[in-house]
């Protein structure tokens, strides 16, 4: 029993994973809550909901409509919603760095990340090393591509510049 004095640990969101829609969306609202320090009106607030008990409805049923996904998942600060839908159907969710141009590290830390994660891997089938050291090398790797991946297809599309 945590005692009031005890300070709670907090917990680790990047590795968390949900088992349902409905546990997505409570795993959406306690990050909310423990992070943001919201409430469930706050949260149908920044929604844009005008009656909050919708949002209780919802998460009492697990049912959102698909198009308050994305403001529900803003509002609460995380993608567990996302996360859910993508591992339901056997997809692996990768973030994507942006905001910065290519370095030639960049292409070196690629080369590096790559090699580091096929060495784990290969360590891992072999009885040598850690599942979670081995998922996140290739995690960093496959975030690192997804970024190059992402500066590629923008090249294709290129932004307008409105700072002349």
């Amino acid at each position: 029993m945590v005692s009031a004095t005890t300070p709670r640990r907090s917990r680790n969101w990047k590795r968390v994973q949900p088992h349902s829609l409905r546990h997505a969306l409570e795993l959406c609202k306690e990050h909310a809550r423990e992070v943001l320090n919201k409430s469930v009106e706050r949260i149908a607030a920044d929604m844009g909901v005008t009656d909050h008990w919708t949002l209780y409805k919802w998460l009492q049923t697990g049912r959102i409509p698909a198009n308050l996904v994305p403001p529900y998942e803003a509002a609460c600060g995380i993608d567990m919603v996302s996360r859910w839908l993508a591992a339901s159907r056997g997809k692996l969710l990768i973030d994507i760095p942006t905001g910065r141009a290519l370095t030639e590290a960049d292409v070196v830390e690629l080369h590096q990340g790559f090699g580091a994660a096929l060495k784990l891997l290969t360590d891992f089938y072999a009885g040598k090393a850690d599942a979670t050291c081995t998922v996140d090398a290739l995690t960093a790797h496959l975030q690192q591509v997804a970024w190059h991946h992402a500066n590629v297809r923008q090249h294709a599309t290129p932004e307008l510049d409105f700072s002349a």
